[in-house]
Protein backbone atom coordinates (compact mmCIF):
# COMPACT_ATOMS: atom_id res chain seq x y z
CA UNK A 1 0.00 0.00 0.00
CA UNK A 2 1.52 3.54 -0.91
CA UNK A 3 2.34 5.56 2.00
CA UNK A 4 -0.25 8.75 1.92
CA UNK A 5 2.84 11.16 1.08
CA UNK A 6 4.49 8.93 -1.39
CA UNK A 7 1.17 9.91 -3.92
CA UNK A 8 1.92 11.65 -6.87
CA UNK A 9 -0.60 14.27 -5.90
CA UNK A 10 0.72 14.62 -2.19
CA UNK A 11 4.65 15.37 -3.94
CA UNK A 12 2.92 18.14 -6.35
CA UNK A 13 0.78 19.65 -2.94
CA UNK A 14 4.37 19.82 -0.65
CA UNK A 15 5.77 22.13 -3.58
CA UNK A 16 2.27 24.09 -3.90
CA UNK A 17 2.22 24.44 0.16
CA UNK A 18 5.42 26.53 -0.29
CA UNK A 19 3.69 29.57 -2.08
CA UNK A 20 -0.08 29.18 -0.52
CA UNK A 21 -2.42 31.43 -1.62
CA UNK A 22 -2.28 35.00 0.09
CA UNK A 23 -5.00 36.41 1.52
CA UNK A 24 -3.97 39.30 2.47
CA UNK A 25 -3.00 40.86 -1.02
CA UNK A 26 -4.70 43.44 -2.36
CA UNK A 27 -7.25 42.01 -4.85
CA UNK A 28 -6.72 38.20 -3.76
CA UNK A 29 -9.77 37.53 -1.84
CA UNK A 30 -12.82 38.86 -3.97
CA UNK A 31 -16.60 38.27 -4.07
CA UNK A 32 -15.68 36.68 -7.25
CA UNK A 33 -13.07 34.25 -5.28
CA UNK A 34 -16.06 33.64 -2.62
CA UNK A 35 -18.73 32.42 -5.44
CA UNK A 36 -16.07 30.19 -7.12
CA UNK A 37 -14.73 28.36 -3.83
CA UNK A 38 -18.32 27.32 -2.74
CA UNK A 39 -20.22 23.92 -3.06
CA UNK A 40 -23.76 23.11 -1.63
CA UNK A 41 -25.79 19.90 -0.46
CA UNK A 42 -28.25 19.03 1.75
CA UNK A 43 -29.32 22.53 2.74
CA UNK A 44 -25.96 23.25 3.33
CA UNK A 45 -23.20 25.74 1.79
CA UNK A 46 -19.52 25.50 2.24
CA UNK A 47 -17.80 28.16 1.37
CA UNK A 48 -14.05 28.11 1.56
CA UNK A 49 -12.51 30.86 -0.23
CA UNK A 50 -11.18 31.97 2.90
CA UNK A 51 -8.72 29.23 3.28
CA UNK A 52 -5.29 29.25 1.45
CA UNK A 53 -6.18 26.95 -1.93
CA UNK A 54 -5.51 27.86 -5.37
CA UNK A 55 -7.70 26.01 -8.33
CA UNK A 56 -4.41 24.22 -8.79
CA UNK A 57 -4.57 23.24 -5.11
CA UNK A 58 -7.88 22.23 -5.37
CA UNK A 59 -7.76 19.81 -8.30
CA UNK A 60 -4.20 18.25 -6.93
CA UNK A 61 -6.56 17.51 -3.34
CA UNK A 62 -9.01 16.17 -5.68
CA UNK A 63 -6.58 13.88 -7.64
CA UNK A 64 -5.18 12.90 -4.36
CA UNK A 65 -8.36 11.49 -3.48
CA UNK A 66 -8.70 9.01 -6.32
CA UNK A 67 -5.09 8.12 -5.98
CA UNK A 68 -6.01 7.12 -2.39
CA UNK A 69 -9.14 5.35 -3.97
CA UNK A 70 -11.56 7.17 -1.00
CA UNK A 71 -14.69 6.61 -3.43
CA UNK A 72 -14.39 2.88 -3.53
CA UNK A 73 -13.41 2.85 0.72
CA UNK A 74 -16.55 4.99 1.54
CA UNK A 75 -18.76 2.86 -0.85
CA UNK A 76 -16.79 -0.41 1.08
CA UNK A 77 -17.74 0.84 4.59
CA UNK A 78 -21.35 1.79 3.73
CA UNK A 79 -21.77 -1.87 2.10
CA UNK A 80 -20.55 -3.80 5.30
CA UNK A 81 -17.36 -4.49 4.22
CA UNK A 82 -14.78 -5.29 7.12
CA UNK A 83 -12.86 -1.99 7.45
CA UNK A 84 -12.15 -1.99 11.09
CA UNK A 85 -9.19 -3.64 10.93
CA UNK A 86 -5.15 -3.84 10.72
CA UNK A 87 -3.79 -6.48 8.53
CA UNK A 88 -1.83 -8.81 10.19
CA UNK A 89 -2.55 -8.25 13.56
CA UNK A 90 -4.96 -8.69 15.81
CA UNK A 91 -7.97 -6.04 15.87
CA UNK A 92 -11.94 -5.84 15.90
CA UNK A 93 -12.40 -7.26 12.41
CA UNK A 94 -15.70 -5.96 11.80
CA UNK A 95 -17.72 -3.62 9.56
CA UNK A 96 -18.97 -0.11 10.19
CA UNK A 97 -22.09 0.44 9.53
CA UNK A 98 -23.51 3.23 11.23
CA UNK A 99 -24.99 4.53 8.04
CA UNK A 100 -27.27 1.36 7.67
CA UNK A 101 -28.97 2.75 11.16
CA UNK A 102 -30.42 5.53 8.78
CA UNK A 103 -30.86 3.71 5.75
CA UNK A 104 -34.41 3.73 5.30
CA UNK A 105 -35.14 6.04 2.93
CA UNK A 106 -34.44 6.81 -1.28
CA UNK A 107 -31.41 4.70 -2.89
CA UNK A 108 -30.80 2.31 -0.56
CA UNK A 109 -27.67 0.41 -0.07
CA UNK A 110 -28.57 -3.08 -1.79
CA UNK A 111 -25.31 -5.10 -0.92
CA UNK A 112 -26.51 -8.34 1.81
CA UNK A 113 -24.77 -6.65 5.09
CA UNK A 114 -26.05 -3.42 4.39
CA UNK A 115 -29.46 -4.12 4.07
CA UNK A 116 -29.65 -6.96 7.21
CA UNK A 117 -28.37 -3.98 8.92
CA UNK A 118 -30.90 -1.50 7.93
CA UNK A 119 -33.32 -4.09 8.40
CA UNK A 120 -32.21 -4.82 11.87
CA UNK A 121 -32.31 -1.49 12.68
CA UNK A 122 -35.64 -0.31 11.10
CA UNK A 123 -37.29 -2.95 13.29
CA UNK A 124 -35.55 -1.24 16.71
CA UNK A 125 -37.16 2.61 14.89
CA UNK A 126 -41.00 0.67 14.56
CA UNK A 127 -40.02 -0.84 18.74
CA UNK A 128 -39.10 2.21 19.59
CA UNK A 129 -42.39 3.66 18.24
CA UNK A 130 -44.92 1.70 19.91
CA UNK A 131 -43.17 2.07 23.40
CA UNK A 132 -43.09 5.71 23.24
CA UNK A 133 -46.47 5.84 22.32
CA UNK A 134 -46.89 3.86 25.51
CA UNK A 135 -45.24 6.28 27.26
CA UNK A 136 -47.14 8.64 25.70
CA UNK A 137 -50.29 7.38 26.82
CA UNK A 138 -49.64 7.04 30.45
CA UNK A 139 -47.90 9.95 31.00
CA UNK A 140 -45.91 8.89 33.92
CA UNK A 141 -42.35 10.38 32.89
CA UNK A 142 -41.81 13.83 32.79
CA UNK A 143 -37.67 13.60 33.03
CA UNK A 144 -35.20 11.20 31.72
CA UNK A 145 -31.57 10.29 32.80
CA UNK A 146 -29.19 9.27 30.32
CA UNK A 147 -26.32 7.48 31.76
CA UNK A 148 -23.75 6.70 29.78
CA UNK A 149 -20.24 7.59 28.67
CA UNK A 150 -18.09 8.20 25.91
CA UNK A 151 -20.29 8.35 22.75
CA UNK A 152 -22.76 6.82 24.82
CA UNK A 153 -23.45 10.51 26.25
CA UNK A 154 -21.45 13.22 23.84
CA UNK A 155 -23.24 12.63 20.68
CA UNK A 156 -26.99 12.31 22.54
CA UNK A 157 -26.27 15.44 24.22
CA UNK A 158 -25.22 17.82 21.81
CA UNK A 159 -28.11 16.66 19.71
CA UNK A 160 -30.87 16.84 22.33
CA UNK A 161 -29.20 20.38 23.63
CA UNK A 162 -29.25 20.85 19.51
CA UNK A 163 -33.43 20.38 19.44
CA UNK A 164 -34.19 22.63 22.30
CA UNK A 165 -36.73 24.24 20.79
CA UNK A 166 -38.89 21.09 19.90
CA UNK A 167 -39.15 19.98 23.23
CA UNK A 168 -42.30 18.46 24.00
CA UNK A 169 -44.08 20.36 26.99
CA UNK A 170 -43.05 19.27 30.21
CA UNK A 171 -40.50 17.13 29.31
CA UNK A 172 -36.86 17.21 30.27
CA UNK A 173 -33.43 15.45 29.45
CA UNK A 174 -30.77 14.94 32.58
CA UNK A 175 -27.17 13.30 31.69
CA UNK A 176 -24.41 11.49 33.88
CA UNK A 177 -21.47 10.44 32.36
CA UNK A 178 -18.54 10.72 34.88
CA UNK A 179 -18.06 8.75 37.43
CA UNK A 180 -17.08 11.40 40.10
CA UNK A 181 -20.48 10.84 42.02
CA UNK A 182 -20.49 14.97 42.25
CA UNK A 183 -21.63 14.34 38.75
CA UNK A 184 -24.58 11.72 39.71
CA UNK A 185 -25.47 13.62 42.67
CA UNK A 186 -26.17 16.63 40.99
CA UNK A 187 -28.94 15.23 38.90
CA UNK A 188 -30.57 13.25 41.67
CA UNK A 189 -30.75 16.47 43.74
CA UNK A 190 -33.86 18.13 41.50
CA UNK A 191 -34.99 14.97 40.26
CA UNK A 192 -38.56 13.71 41.06
CA UNK A 193 -38.27 10.05 40.71
CA UNK A 194 -41.30 8.69 40.65
CA UNK A 195 -41.62 10.57 37.40
CA UNK A 196 -37.88 9.89 35.86
CA UNK A 197 -37.37 6.64 33.46
CA UNK A 198 -33.68 5.82 32.90
CA UNK A 199 -31.52 5.26 30.04
CA UNK A 200 -28.43 3.27 30.82
CA UNK A 201 -26.44 2.79 27.39
CA UNK A 202 -23.33 0.36 27.37
CA UNK A 203 -22.57 -1.82 24.04
CA UNK A 204 -21.03 -5.04 25.97
CA UNK A 205 -22.83 -4.31 29.64
CA UNK A 206 -19.71 -4.01 31.37
CA UNK A 207 -18.52 -0.02 31.25
CA UNK A 208 -17.23 0.43 34.25
CA UNK A 209 -18.38 4.17 34.74
CA UNK A 210 -22.40 3.33 33.24
CA UNK A 211 -22.49 0.06 35.44
CA UNK A 212 -21.42 2.55 38.75
CA UNK A 213 -23.79 4.70 37.71
CA UNK A 214 -26.33 2.42 36.88
CA UNK A 215 -26.07 1.15 40.34
CA UNK A 216 -26.31 4.13 41.81
CA UNK A 217 -29.43 4.81 40.13
CA UNK A 218 -30.88 1.64 41.32
CA UNK A 219 -30.13 2.31 44.84
CA UNK A 220 -31.37 5.25 44.91
CA UNK A 221 -35.09 4.48 43.01
CA UNK A 222 -35.24 1.81 45.69
CA UNK A 223 -34.63 4.55 48.57
CA UNK A 224 -37.30 5.97 47.32
CA UNK A 225 -39.84 3.12 47.45
CA UNK A 226 -39.63 2.28 43.30
CA UNK A 227 -38.96 -0.56 41.47
CA UNK A 228 -35.98 -0.23 39.57
CA UNK A 229 -37.55 -2.42 36.12
CA UNK A 230 -40.32 0.32 36.00
CA UNK A 231 -38.07 3.12 35.46
CA UNK A 232 -34.96 2.09 33.42
CA UNK A 233 -34.50 1.34 29.99
CA UNK A 234 -31.40 -0.51 28.34
CA UNK A 235 -29.42 -0.07 25.39
CA UNK A 236 -27.02 -2.68 24.70
CA UNK A 237 -25.51 -5.45 22.34
CA UNK A 238 -27.96 -8.45 22.14
CA UNK A 239 -26.87 -11.08 25.20
CA UNK A 240 -25.28 -8.48 27.04
CA UNK A 241 -25.82 -8.26 30.58
CA UNK A 242 -27.81 -5.34 30.15
CA UNK A 243 -29.99 -7.24 27.63
CA UNK A 244 -32.36 -8.67 30.29
CA UNK A 245 -36.03 -8.08 29.93
CA UNK A 246 -36.48 -8.98 33.91
CA UNK A 247 -34.57 -6.00 35.00
CA UNK A 248 -35.66 -3.30 32.79
CA UNK A 249 -38.84 -1.68 31.11
CA UNK A 250 -37.98 -2.37 27.90
CA UNK A 251 -34.32 -3.22 26.24
CA UNK A 252 -33.49 -1.77 22.98
CA UNK A 253 -30.40 -3.13 21.03
CA UNK A 254 -26.97 -1.97 19.27
CA UNK A 255 -24.67 -4.01 17.49
CA UNK A 256 -21.11 -4.31 17.55
CA UNK A 257 -20.81 -2.83 13.98
CA UNK A 258 -22.03 0.59 14.93
CA UNK A 259 -18.63 2.80 17.34
CA UNK A 260 -19.92 4.42 20.44
CA UNK A 261 -19.25 7.98 18.51
CA UNK A 262 -20.84 6.79 15.31
CA UNK A 263 -23.87 5.66 17.35
CA UNK A 264 -26.47 8.73 17.92
CA UNK A 265 -28.39 7.57 14.84
CA UNK A 266 -29.17 4.13 16.36
CA UNK A 267 -31.05 3.57 19.42
CA UNK A 268 -28.24 5.22 21.58
CA UNK A 269 -29.74 8.43 20.50
CA UNK A 270 -32.84 7.76 19.46
CA UNK A 271 -34.42 6.43 22.50
CA UNK A 272 -33.49 9.37 24.45
CA UNK A 273 -34.72 12.12 21.13
CA UNK A 274 -37.83 10.16 20.58
CA UNK A 275 -38.70 10.91 24.56
CA UNK A 276 -37.46 14.64 24.37
CA UNK A 277 -39.28 15.37 20.94
CA UNK A 278 -41.06 12.59 19.47
CA UNK A 279 -40.29 9.75 17.02
CA UNK A 280 -41.33 12.11 14.00
CA UNK A 281 -38.09 14.34 15.12
CA UNK A 282 -35.91 11.55 15.50
CA UNK A 283 -36.82 10.30 12.09
CA UNK A 284 -36.80 13.83 10.44
CA UNK A 285 -33.24 13.81 11.71
CA UNK A 286 -32.46 10.17 10.79
CA UNK A 287 -33.94 11.28 6.89
CA UNK A 288 -31.31 14.68 6.97
CA UNK A 289 -28.49 12.00 8.10
CA UNK A 290 -29.37 9.51 5.30
CA UNK A 291 -29.52 12.20 2.85
CA UNK A 292 -25.33 13.78 3.84
CA UNK A 293 -24.45 9.62 3.44
CA UNK A 294 -25.82 9.53 0.22
CA UNK A 295 -23.44 13.04 -1.11
CA UNK A 296 -21.13 11.45 0.61
CA UNK A 297 -20.80 8.22 -2.25
CA UNK A 298 -20.89 11.02 -5.37
CA UNK A 299 -17.65 10.54 -7.09
CA UNK A 300 -17.55 14.20 -7.91
CA UNK A 301 -15.15 15.92 -5.25
CA UNK A 302 -16.59 19.24 -6.10
CA UNK A 303 -19.68 18.68 -4.88
CA UNK A 304 -19.07 16.38 -2.03
CA UNK A 305 -19.12 18.25 1.53
CA UNK A 306 -17.38 16.05 3.47
CA UNK A 307 -14.93 15.13 1.25
CA UNK A 308 -14.39 18.64 0.64
CA UNK A 309 -13.33 19.40 4.04
CA UNK A 310 -12.06 16.58 4.72
CA UNK A 311 -9.41 17.51 2.04
CA UNK A 312 -9.24 20.98 2.82
CA UNK A 313 -8.42 19.68 6.42
CA UNK A 314 -5.66 17.22 4.98
CA UNK A 315 -4.02 20.50 3.21
CA UNK A 316 -4.00 22.31 6.31
CA UNK A 317 -2.43 19.70 8.51
CA UNK A 318 -0.23 18.08 6.28
CA UNK A 319 1.44 20.71 3.63
CA UNK A 320 0.43 24.07 5.57
CA UNK A 321 0.99 22.18 9.02
CA UNK A 322 -1.08 23.39 11.11
CA UNK A 323 -1.52 21.13 14.00
CA UNK A 324 -5.14 22.04 15.50
CA UNK A 325 -8.33 23.12 14.13
CA UNK A 326 -11.45 25.43 16.22
CA UNK A 327 -14.66 23.93 15.49
CA UNK A 328 -16.68 27.12 15.96
CA UNK A 329 -20.53 27.31 15.75
CA UNK A 330 -22.62 30.64 15.72
CA UNK A 331 -25.57 28.69 17.01
CA UNK A 332 -26.12 28.67 20.75
CA UNK A 333 -27.86 25.45 20.23
CA UNK A 334 -24.82 23.67 18.88
CA UNK A 335 -23.27 24.33 22.58
CA UNK A 336 -21.77 20.94 23.16
CA UNK A 337 -20.89 20.46 19.14
CA UNK A 338 -17.61 20.64 19.47
CA UNK A 339 -17.26 18.68 22.52
CA UNK A 340 -18.83 15.64 20.06
CA UNK A 341 -16.46 16.56 16.88
CA UNK A 342 -13.03 16.26 19.12
CA UNK A 343 -14.33 13.01 20.25
CA UNK A 344 -15.39 11.65 16.84
CA UNK A 345 -12.27 13.22 15.48
CA UNK A 346 -9.46 12.43 17.95
CA UNK A 347 -10.86 8.83 18.98
CA UNK A 348 -11.28 8.14 15.01
CA UNK A 349 -8.11 9.83 13.80
CA UNK A 350 -5.88 9.86 16.21
CA UNK A 351 -3.70 7.22 14.99
CA UNK A 352 0.66 6.63 14.56
CA UNK A 353 -0.15 3.07 12.45
CA UNK A 354 -1.54 2.68 9.43
CA UNK A 355 -3.60 -0.70 8.47
CA UNK A 356 -0.80 -3.13 8.16
CA UNK A 357 0.40 -2.16 11.42
CA UNK A 358 3.49 0.42 10.36
CA UNK A 359 4.37 3.54 12.39
CA UNK A 360 3.17 6.56 9.60
CA UNK A 361 5.53 8.91 8.25
CA UNK A 362 3.27 12.07 8.99
CA UNK A 363 1.12 13.62 10.99
CA UNK A 364 -2.66 12.18 11.11
CA UNK A 365 -5.38 13.79 13.22
CA UNK A 366 -5.60 17.31 14.46
CA UNK A 367 -6.36 18.70 18.02
CA UNK A 368 -10.32 19.55 17.96
CA UNK A 369 -11.46 22.33 20.30
CA UNK A 370 -14.10 25.08 19.94
CA UNK A 371 -16.64 26.92 21.49
CA UNK A 372 -20.21 28.76 20.54
CA UNK A 373 -20.17 32.38 19.00
CA UNK A 374 -20.10 35.30 19.59
CA UNK A 375 -19.31 33.77 23.25
CA UNK A 376 -15.82 32.51 22.16
CA UNK A 377 -14.87 36.04 20.28
CA UNK A 378 -14.79 36.85 24.15
CA UNK A 379 -12.27 34.26 25.32
CA UNK A 380 -10.19 32.52 22.90
CA UNK A 381 -10.49 34.89 19.70
CA UNK A 382 -7.32 36.67 20.95
CA UNK A 383 -4.75 34.15 20.09
CA UNK A 384 -6.70 33.13 16.86
CA UNK A 385 -6.05 36.58 15.50
CA UNK A 386 -2.27 37.85 16.65
CA UNK A 387 -1.09 34.85 18.63
CA UNK A 388 1.63 32.47 17.19
CA UNK A 389 0.14 29.83 16.42
CA UNK A 390 -1.72 29.18 13.38
CA UNK A 391 -5.38 27.63 14.23
CA UNK A 392 -7.49 26.74 11.17
CA UNK A 393 -11.16 27.11 12.05
CA UNK A 394 -14.38 25.40 10.73
CA UNK A 395 -17.04 27.50 11.22
CA UNK A 396 -21.06 26.99 10.98
CA UNK A 397 -23.93 29.30 10.86
CA UNK A 398 -27.53 29.20 9.95
CA UNK A 399 -29.86 31.73 8.41
CA UNK A 400 -33.02 32.06 10.88
CA UNK A 401 -32.81 31.35 14.54
CA UNK A 402 -34.71 28.21 15.84
CA UNK A 403 -37.43 30.05 18.14
CA UNK A 404 -38.17 32.38 15.58
CA UNK A 405 -37.99 34.90 18.56
CA UNK A 406 -36.13 37.51 17.33
CA UNK A 407 -35.34 41.62 18.63
CA UNK A 408 -35.01 44.02 16.45
CA UNK A 409 -32.64 46.67 18.27
CA UNK A 410 -31.00 49.74 16.37
CA UNK A 411 -32.71 48.87 13.40
CA UNK A 412 -31.33 45.17 12.90
CA UNK A 413 -32.20 41.62 14.85
CA UNK A 414 -30.09 39.71 17.29
CA UNK A 415 -29.59 36.95 14.28
CA UNK A 416 -28.62 39.49 12.00
CA UNK A 417 -25.78 40.61 14.21
CA UNK A 418 -25.08 37.16 15.16
CA UNK A 419 -24.42 36.70 11.51
CA UNK A 420 -22.71 40.38 11.29
CA UNK A 421 -20.25 39.04 13.64
CA UNK A 422 -19.97 35.42 11.77
CA UNK A 423 -19.05 37.29 9.02
CA UNK A 424 -16.81 39.89 10.33
CA UNK A 425 -14.86 36.92 11.73
CA UNK A 426 -13.87 34.96 9.18
CA UNK A 427 -12.81 38.33 7.22
CA UNK A 428 -10.97 39.61 9.88
CA UNK A 429 -8.67 36.42 10.54
CA UNK A 430 -8.39 36.08 6.08
CA UNK A 431 -7.33 39.79 5.39
CA UNK A 432 -6.14 40.94 8.97
CA UNK A 433 -4.45 44.47 8.93
CA UNK A 434 -1.73 46.39 9.15
CA UNK A 435 -0.95 49.69 11.24
CA UNK A 436 2.18 51.54 12.80
CA UNK A 437 1.58 50.53 16.03
CA UNK A 438 2.47 46.86 16.26
CA UNK A 439 0.20 46.00 18.61
CA UNK A 440 -3.08 46.63 16.62
CA UNK A 441 -1.06 44.87 13.79
CA UNK A 442 -3.41 41.54 12.51
CA UNK A 443 -1.11 39.05 10.32
CA UNK A 444 -4.56 37.53 8.88
CA UNK A 445 -4.22 34.17 6.51
CA UNK A 446 -5.92 32.63 9.16
CA UNK A 447 -7.60 29.78 7.18
CA UNK A 448 -11.13 28.99 7.93
CA UNK A 449 -14.47 27.92 6.00
CA UNK A 450 -18.20 27.99 6.67
CA UNK A 451 -20.62 25.51 6.82
CA UNK A 452 -23.72 27.55 6.29
CA UNK A 453 -27.24 26.55 6.70
CA UNK A 454 -30.74 27.82 6.49
CA UNK A 455 -31.84 26.71 9.72
CA UNK A 456 -30.66 24.12 12.54
CA UNK A 457 -33.78 22.00 11.98
CA UNK A 458 -34.41 18.12 12.89
CA UNK A 459 -33.02 17.15 8.48
CA UNK A 460 -30.42 19.64 8.97
CA UNK A 461 -28.92 18.23 12.28
CA UNK A 462 -28.73 14.84 11.25
CA UNK A 463 -26.78 16.01 7.34
CA UNK A 464 -24.40 17.79 10.13
CA UNK A 465 -23.75 14.82 12.03
CA UNK A 466 -23.33 12.76 8.90
CA UNK A 467 -21.32 15.27 7.26
CA UNK A 468 -18.68 15.33 10.01
CA UNK A 469 -19.09 11.53 10.58
CA UNK A 470 -18.11 11.08 6.39
CA UNK A 471 -15.55 14.04 6.80
CA UNK A 472 -13.73 12.01 9.02
CA UNK A 473 -13.66 8.85 7.71
CA UNK A 474 -12.04 10.47 4.63
CA UNK A 475 -9.47 11.92 5.83
CA UNK A 476 -8.68 8.12 7.20
CA UNK A 477 -9.44 6.95 3.85
CA UNK A 478 -6.34 9.12 3.11
CA UNK A 479 -4.31 8.54 5.48
CA UNK A 480 -4.82 4.66 5.48
CA UNK A 481 -5.28 4.45 8.95
CA UNK A 482 -7.82 2.54 11.33
CA UNK A 483 -10.59 5.44 11.94
CA UNK A 484 -12.92 2.84 13.64
CA UNK A 485 -11.26 1.79 17.11
CA UNK A 486 -10.20 2.93 19.69
CA UNK A 487 -6.80 0.79 21.67
CA UNK A 488 -5.50 3.96 23.01
CA UNK A 489 -8.29 4.04 25.71
CA UNK A 490 -7.03 0.50 26.46
CA UNK A 491 -4.31 1.26 28.80
CA UNK A 492 -5.22 3.97 31.04
CA UNK A 493 -8.96 0.98 32.07
CA UNK A 494 -6.72 -1.50 32.50
CA UNK A 495 -3.71 0.35 35.09
CA UNK A 496 -7.31 1.77 36.84
CA UNK A 497 -9.00 -1.79 37.38
CA UNK A 498 -5.07 -2.50 39.00
CA UNK A 499 -5.35 0.57 41.20
CA UNK A 500 -9.19 0.32 42.11
CA UNK A 501 -8.00 -2.96 43.80
CA UNK A 502 -5.31 -1.36 45.60
CA UNK A 503 -8.50 0.70 46.98
CA UNK A 504 -10.32 -2.03 47.72
CA UNK A 505 -7.69 -4.67 49.50
CA UNK A 506 -4.51 -4.35 50.77
CA UNK A 507 -4.03 -7.97 49.92
CA UNK A 508 -4.22 -7.06 45.98
CA UNK A 509 -1.40 -7.52 43.77
CA UNK A 510 1.48 -4.72 44.70
CA UNK A 511 1.41 -1.64 42.45
CA UNK A 512 4.35 0.71 43.85
CA UNK A 513 4.14 3.48 41.80
CA UNK A 514 0.37 3.33 42.12
CA UNK A 515 0.94 3.04 45.85
CA UNK A 516 2.91 5.99 45.84
CA UNK A 517 0.32 8.27 44.77
CA UNK A 518 -2.15 6.65 47.12
CA UNK A 519 0.35 7.29 49.51
CA UNK A 520 -0.46 11.28 49.01
CA UNK A 521 -4.07 10.76 49.55
CA UNK A 522 -3.17 9.42 53.21
CA UNK A 523 -1.40 12.98 54.15
CA UNK A 524 -4.89 14.74 53.55
CA UNK A 525 -5.53 13.07 57.00
CA UNK A 526 -2.85 14.08 59.10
Amino acid sequence: MTQFMQYPAAQRLKQLASQPFDLTKSNNLTPERLADFSAEACGYKLLYGTERVTKEVMQTLFSLSKEAHVFQKMEAMQSGATINAIEGFPSENRSVLHTATRDFFDDQNQAPAAREAAKQSLLQVEKLRTFMAKIDREQKFTDVVMIGIGGSDLGPRAHYLSLQHLLKPGRRAHFIANIDPDDSSAVFRDLDLSKTLVLVVSKTGTTMETATNEAFMRKKLLEAKLKPEEHIVSITMPGSPLDDPKKYLACFHMWDWVGGRYSTTSMVGGVLLAFAFGVEVFWEFLRGASAMDKISLKNKPETNLPLLAALLGIWNRNFLEHPMLAIIPYSQALLRYPAHIQQLDMESDGKRIDKSGQAVAFETGPIIWGEVGTSSQHSFFQLLHQGTTVVPLEFIGFKESQFGQDHLIDGTTSQQKLLSNLFAQILALATGQQSDNPNKIFPGNRPSHLLLGKQLTPFALGALLAFYEHKVAFQGFIWNINSFDQEGVQLGKVLATKIIGRFASPSSPAYPLADALLKKLETFNE
